[in-house]
C-alpha cells in the first residue's frame, strides 16, 4: 500500500503539544532539547505549557509546529510504513524536507524561526488577515477576491485550495470586510475570518519574502531522498535550486493543498499519515479522496514505547 507523510502548518498548534511523545521517546527529546539549545530559549516549555497567546504568535507558533512534527517523526517512523511522497501544508513544507532528507533540521530550524519572525514583522507593518470560505468552489473565491479587490483598492487573494468547499483568503483587512459583504452574491455559504494578524500567501508578504530570499541563499539545500510535492507546484521539485525558488515562491503563492492530494492519488497513493499536532491533513484528506486511507500519527501518543520513558 503506497503511503505518503503529510506535515502540518500553523493553525495546528495548541498547548501541551508533543508532550506524550517527550516523555516516551528519547528520539523525540533529542529534537526538541537541540532546538531550545539552538533557539536560546525553551521553546519545548512553551508547547508543552504556554501561554497560548504566545505560542500563537507567528513567530513561535512556526518553530514550535516544525520541532513538534520532526520529534513525532523521528519517534515514530520505525511503527510506519516507508513513504513514497512526503508534502507539508504551508509551514510543514519545511518539515516535510527535513523528513525527506533535502534540508538539515538545523538550517530548517533556523530558517523557520526567521520566516516567522519576518512574517510578523510585515504583518505589524502592513496589517492584514485571512478567512476561510467553506461551500465554496475555487472558482467561486477567486471571483469574491476579485470583487473585493475592485471595492476596496486592496490586495485579497486564494491562500490555500484546501479541499471541496474550503477555500482560504488572504490580504489587506479592508479587502476581506469588502468580501464579507460580497460573499453571498459569489457562492460561498458562510465566510469566516480567522485570528491571525498577518496575510501569508497573498502580495502583504513581499517584504518578508525579500529578506528570506537573503537567507534562503546560505542554506545548503539536497536532492531529496523521497518526493517532495511542493505547494507552489503540486508536484515533486528534485534540484536544490528548484526546492529554494519554490520555499520563496510560496511566501506569495498559494498553498495547492487539494492538487497536492490528488496527484499524489494519481500516483497511487492510497494511504496518508499526517506527522504533527492534531488531524486537520487528515480531515482535509478525507474530504478531497473518501476512499484514501488517512489517519494522524498523534492518536499513537498515549501508546508510544519508542525510547525510554523519563
Amino acid at each position: 500500500m503506497s503511503a505518503a507523510f503529510l506535515f502540518p502548518g500553523q493553525g495546528s498548534q495548541y498547548v501541551g503539544m508533543g508532550l506524550a511523545w517527550y516523555r516516551a521517546s528519547s528520539e523525540a527529546r533529542l529534537f526538541c532539547d537541540k532546538a531550545d539549545a539552538l533557539l536560546g530559549y525553551a521553546l519545548t516549555e512553551l508547547c508543552f505549557a504556554g501561554p497560548e497567546a504566545r505560542l500563537n504568535q507567528t513567530e513561535y507558533t512556526q518553530p514550535a509546529l516544525f520541532v513538534m512534527a520532526l520529534a513525532m517523526w523521528q519517534a515514530a517512523k520505525t511503527l510506519l510504513p516507508s513513504p513514497v511522497f512526503v508534502a507539508g501544508h504551508s509551514l510543514g513544507e519545511f518539515s516535510a524536507l527535513v523528513a525527506a532528507g533535502a534540508l538539515d533540521f538545523e538550517a530548517g530550524l533556523h530558517l523557520v524561526a526567521e520566516r516567522g519572525r519576518l512574517m510578523a514583522h510585515a504583518g505589524e507593518n502592513t496589517p492584514g488577515g485571512m478567512a476561510v470560505l467553506l461551500g465554496a468552489t475555487l472558482a467561486a473565491a477567486e471571483s469574491l477576491c476579485n470583487a473585493a479587490v475592485a471595492a476596496s483598492g486592496q490586495p485579497l487573494v486564494v491562500a490555500n485550495d484546501n479541499c471541496p468547499g474550503q477555500v482560504v483568503i488572504s490580504g489587506a483587512l479592508a479587502a476581506l470586510d469588502a468580501a464579507a459583504s460580497l460573499a453571498a452574491e459569489h457562492g460561498v455559504r458562510r465566510m469566516q475570518r480567522l485570528a491571525v494578524s498577518v496575510a501569508p500567501h497573498s502580495s502583504l508578504m513581499r517584504e518578508a519574502q525579500a529578506a528570506f530570499a537573503e537567507l534562503l541563499t546560505a542554506v545548503p539545500l539536497r536532492a531529496p531522498e523521497v518526493p517532495v510535492v511542493l505547494n507552489a507546484t503540486a508536484a515533486p521539485v528534485f534540484a536544490p535550486e528548484d526546492i529554494r525558488q519554490a520555499l520563496l515562491h510560496q511566501l506569495t503563492s498559494p498553498v495547492r493543498w487539494r492538487e497536492s492530494l490528488l496527484w499524489m492519488a494519481a500516483q497511487g497513493v492510497v494511504h496518508f499519515i499526517e506527522v504533527g499536532p492534531k488531524d486537520v491533513l487528515t480531515g482535509l484528506v478525507r474530504r478531497t479522496l473518501p476512499d484514501a486511507r488517512a489517519e494522524a500519527v498523534e492518536a499513537l501518543a498515549p501508546c508510544v514505547t519508542l525510547g525510554d520513558a523519563g
